[in-house]
């Protein structure tokens, strides 16, 4: 806090909020009181560029004023019912979102958020097959619940271990960084294809019920898959009788440009985690979206799960106005369309300045920049998992953008650049200037 006395809120905070993912006492955080479209203000008036969507969600921005009038009028309407009797709001909600699922997904299981849906969609999967196994690839995140932090690859894991029984690891393909040594994206293909084959002989094809995979990887690097990757997997699980699972939590709802990001590759997964962009957070929402067969399963066998606020009237009506939002804007195209004209072109010439960037990659608007000490051997601006000191280079950026009014989201040596589908062209380019010029701190660490 810049003032010598603490507002009641921030005063408040410090004494009684737990934080996520934080060591209590070293925290400072903004006061945010108000937000309109791409851009949020905290208490005293400061305003802040968020390219980040607060956390990938805030697909359509801070206080759309349709999402909003729709919340209000469910909450006139009705504010709340049990999930074991229908509601408007439910059943178009659902019928909506399997439309833009498309091809054989037919239900919806609502949750409140995008790790009770994996959670679910593991539990589906397991009673679907009669196995017990799940393969994940490492660098992967699927939420802080037990099932989902088991089948996490980055190292918020480890504290949550032992994990849930039957949780198995593997790589997938990173052409930028590759575990199988190749030199194209084609190579990168067959060889991940090939590692995820021999980790499905060693394991026994028969025990595994599911394949989990964020089609566009998210926070551990925004990794787009290389072509007929994601074919390669679907082909492999269709060979063993194995379902793919598609958490599309982060990737999904306009984010890559598509409904869902794996629609890109034309892939049909059996099973599809989504929230986030659902509704952009504005009431929790999640939930799974399932295939007729797996349909099958529970229409005479009674599903083992359920939550209480499964399917809440609020949200469902939030997710309906916001997929409305999203047709009357264009948005999935418009998302499209920045990407490939606007956010990939400038990001790109960024690297051409800054020594530090090692590659540029993204899809839609959902783009990483991946920041390093030496361009030649790719050696990672900061360590793997590096905290403290060792985290400085990337953390100088983000306090240097941040001072400018710009707000970065941040993971291991890179920057991920997420603003909202709604952002206009001219404050995509300030927020793109802004890091153009925090990026001299990274270059100041290459050798």
């Amino acid at each position: 806090m810049s003032d010598a006395t603490p507002s009641a809120a921030y005063a408040d905070d410090r004494a009684h909020v737990f934080h996520s993912w934080s060591a209590q006492k070293l925290l400072d955080p903004l006061v945010i009181v108000g937000g309109e479209g791409s851009w949020i203000w905290d208490e005293d008036g400061n305003r802040f560029l968020d390219f980040s969507s607060q956390l990938m969600n805030v697909n359509i921005g801070h206080q759309h004023p349709k999402l909003i009038a729709a919340i209000k009028d469910q909450a006139d309407t009705l504010a709340t019912i049990a999930p074991f009797h229908a509601n408007p709001a439910r059943s178009e909600a659902a019928r909506l979102i399997t439309e833009k699922a498309g091809g054989h997904f037919e239900m919806v299981f609502f949750t409140n958020g995008g790790a009770e849906a994996n959670e679910n969609a593991i539990r589906m999967a397991r009673l679907h097959t009669g196995r017990h196994k799940v393969l994940a690839t490492y660098r992967s995140y699927h939420g802080a619940t037990h099932g989902a932090i088991s089948l996490t690859g980055d190292p918020r894991r480890w504290p949550s271990e032992p994990a849930l029984p039957g949780s198995v690891h593997f790589w997938g393909p990173y052409p930028y960084r590759s575990a199988f040594h190749s030199d194209s994206p084609e190579q990168e293909t067959e060889r991940a294809l090939q590692h995820l084959a021999d980790t499905l002989m060693v394991e026994g094809p028969q025990t595994v019920a599911a394949i989990i995979l964020e089609p566009v990887v998210g926070t551990n690097g925004i990794l787009v898959p290389p072509p007929g990757y994601l074919a390669g997997v679907r082909q492999l699980c269709d060979q063993h009788g194995i379902l793919l699972i598609a958490d599309e939590v982060m990737a999904g709802f306009g984010r890559c440009g598509e409904w869902f990001s794996i629609q890109h590759w034309d892939v049909q997964p059996d099973l599809i985690s989504f929230a986030k962009g659902v509704n952009s957070g504005y009431v929790p929402l999640g939930g799974v979206v399932i295939s007729s067969d797996v349909a099958a399963t529970f229409a005479e066998r009674p599903y083992p799960g359920g939550l209480t606020y499964s399917g809440h009237p609020l949200a469902c009506a939030s997710a309906v106005a916001s997929i409305r939002i999203f047709e009357e804007e264009g948005l999935i195209e418009r998302a499209r369309r920045m990407g490939d004209e606007i956010a990939g072109p400038a990001l790109r010439k960024l690297a051409e300045h800054h020594p530090s960037i090692g590659d540029v990659r993204g899809l839609g608007l959902f783009w990483a920049i991946e920041l390093v000490k030496d361009r030649d051997t790719r050696e990672q601006l900061v360590p793997f998992n590096a905290a403290g000191p060792a985290a400085s280079p990337v953390a100088e950026v983000v306090a240097a953008s941040k001072k400018q009014g710009l707000l970065v989201f941040a993971h291991f040596n890179r920057i991920h650049v997420v603003p909202p589908l709604t952002i206009s062209e001219d404050d995509f380019a300030t927020g793109v200037a802004i890091l153009d010029d925090a990026l001299h701190l990274a270059d100041a660490h290459v050798a």
